[in-house]
């Protein structure tokens, strides 16, 4: 069986040619602009959804819970400690915590730490 005269000689390595750059381009075009990615890109994304629906879930718990049970030292502690270590006051505390888990959640503490400092420069400066 002969081979179709395309792919012989100048015109076989023509295509072999064209079909690598098509390849190359489909690929290129499809990560930039088509929105392909690798499994290890969307495991990082998807734990960083994960992460912010955490905190967006219960850095308010933690407010909440922090503003009932909060002794007078536990907020004069809060309000005289740096602003960068807040949040190891916050999960000392147990206020970062969610129901359910053993460990306080660091980005939980860092989201309750900012909402509590807000508050906190909300607040009228006693004289």
């Amino acid at each position: 069986m002969n081979m179709p005269e395309m792919f012989d000689g100048e015109s076989g390595t023509r295509l072999l040619q064209g079909a690598i750059v098509g390849a190359v381009a489909t690929i290129a075009i499809g990560f930039s602009w088509g929105g392909w990615t690798l499994g290890s890109t969307a495991e990082k994304m998807a734990a960083e959804r994960t992460t912010a629906a955490v905190v967006t879930a219960y850095a308010p718990i933690c407010v909440e819970r922090y503003n009932a049970n909060a002794t007078a030292e536990q907020r004069d502690a809060f309000s005289k400690e740096s602003a960068w270590s807040r949040d190891g006051l916050i999960e000392k505390a147990g206020y970062a915590t969610p129901p359910g888990s053993k460990s306080p959640n660091g980005p939980v503490a860092d989201a309750c730490a900012q909402a509590l400092s807000k508050i906190l420069a909300e607040l009228p400066v006693p004289k």
